[in-house]
């Protein structure tokens, strides 16, 4: 199902517990105009917003009515502001910015962003900072093909800044309060979400950063503890040679940690970094660590995905570790997104998602994008691009380790719809490493994932 029925007919999955976030205190940082924006936003979401009017009856389900932020709707969750909480950014500073060369002007802003982030984590007990990117030339519209690292440069730098503060940043643009807003002087109008989707998407990740947990994974009695973890590289601004390893780790309900290795190493036959033997095993030893930090136990199955092959020494590496806790059951997975293996349906309509089939022994192909009888239409712009898994040594068999990465393409908190294209594992590393690779080696980093997203 998707998760945003789930929400609307039974709540989240922590409702009525004690951990769930009831009331979300929200600090806000951006120009006043802005933060009065924002406000005037969240506020019209306490109420339901009805969904995006489309052709065909079915494909409703593909935009439903987002049933308003507030205590006695479905999230059962307010967002609380308080005068104390939102910090305005002097116009001058924005001025100043707006004369400046685009990297220059990314610093200034960081630098009065983290200073009011700053007193908001020193002083005010915010469970999110909600921070209003400003709209300007330098900074370039979202995904803008002519300038593609302004955004990211924003984004990226200012919460890689704010990770050694404990409260987790959301970055929204203008265009999420204010559809009507203008781009940037030069550039083209974005394409905007409706605004239950918009709703939809901002809430979601608000709850989940204040601690609330959405949804799960479904689970039978029969299956054990998990931990699924992500191994992917990154190398640090200005050394390209150097690969550091990084590792996501996620439990059943989505609950992420982030984790940092040590260096890793190109080969040279298939120029993808790889871990030495000790390196791997160091790496899997403190995920583990990691996990029972978090958890007060550790998993009865480790589950690693990697977007390139396990050499013999990661695979002893890992097993090492495992061994050292007692685990048995290890699944080590490569997932490739760029294998030509393809599926075709006898229609014009592309497979459907979770269209499965097994191409030898170890090559699995998945489709988690194509066509959905639930929308009734298939909801992507492209043609889908199928996953090949490659399991090793797997104890499980060929169509649940498909069916588990499946799954584990709806724990993403960012994007409410079902149809992830990557598992939490590995579409998890693209954030981390983005913001990861502007700090030094040594810098103290934030572990929740929240703080990543």
């Amino acid at each position: 199902m998707d998760p945003r029925h789930g929400i609307a007919t039974h709540g989240p999955l922590d409702s009525g517990t004690d951990l769930a976030p009831e009331r979300i205190r929200v600090g806000i940082v951006g120009s006043s105009p802005a933060i009065e924006g924002v406000r005037n936003w969240l506020g019209r979401a306490r109420e339901p917003i009805n969904g995006k009017v489309v052709s065909y009856e079915r494909q409703r389900s593909l935009f439903p009515n987002f049933p308003g932020f507030n205590s006695d709707g479905a999230f059962r969750s307010v967002l609380v502001f308080e005068e104390a909480t939102q910090r305005s950014i002097s116009q001058r500073v924005f001025a100043t910015a707006e004369q400046q060369s685009p990297s220059a002007c990314v610093a200034t802003l960081v630098e009065a962003y983290m200073e009011e982030i700053s007193w908001l984590s020193e002083r005010a007990s915010c469970d999110v900072i909600i921070c209003a990117r400003p709209e300007m030339e330098q900074l370039g519209p979202h995904q803008s093909r002519v300038a593609p690292n302004a955004r990211a440069d924003f984004h990226d730098q200012l919460k890689a800044a704010a990770l050694t503060y404990p409260t987790p940043l959301q970055v929204i643009r203008p265009e999420t309060w204010d559809e009507s807003t203008p781009p940037p002087k030069g550039f083209k109008r974005q394409t905007v979400q409706d605004p239950a989707t918009r709703a939809w998407n901002l809430h979601t990740a608000l709850y989940y950063k204040a601690g609330g947990a959405p949804w799960r994974l479904v689970r039978s009695y029969a299956d054990t503890t998990t931990c699924y973890l992500g191994i992917s590289f990154y190398n640090a601004l200005g050394n390209e040679k150097l690969h550091t390893s990084v590792a996501q780790l996620f439990n059943e309900r989505g609950e992420g940690v982030v984790v940092r290795g040590g260096p890793a190493a190109v080969m040279k036959d298939d120029r993808q970094p790889h871990l030495s033997q000790d390196d791997a095993r160091d790496l899997a030893r403190a995920a583990l660590n990691a996990y029972r930090k978090e958890h007060k136990n550790y998993p009865a199955r480790l589950v690693v995905h990697k977007s390139s092959q396990f050499r013999a020494p990661e695979r002893d590496g890992i097993d090492g570790a495992a061994d050292e806790f007692n685990i048995d059951d290890v699944d080590l997975i490569w997932i490739s997104t760029n294998d030509s293996v393809r599926l075709f349906r006898g229609s014009e309509h592309p497979p459907l998602r979770g269209t499965f089939a097994q191409i030898a022994q170890e090559r699995l192909l998945v489709y988690t994008r194509g066509s959905v009888d639930f929308y009734g239409t298939h909801p992507g712009q492209r043609i889908p691009i199928p996953l090949m898994l490659r399991p090793i040594g797997t104890h499980h068999q060929p169509d649940k380790i498909a069916a588990e990465t499946l799954a584990l393409t709806k724990l993403n908190w960012n994007h409410s719809q079902l149809d992830g294209h990557l598992p939490i594992t590995l579409h998890a590393s693209s954030k981390v490493k983005a913001l990861l690779r502007r700090l030094n080696p040594e810098a103290t980093i934030a572990r929740r994932y929240a703080h990543y997203m």
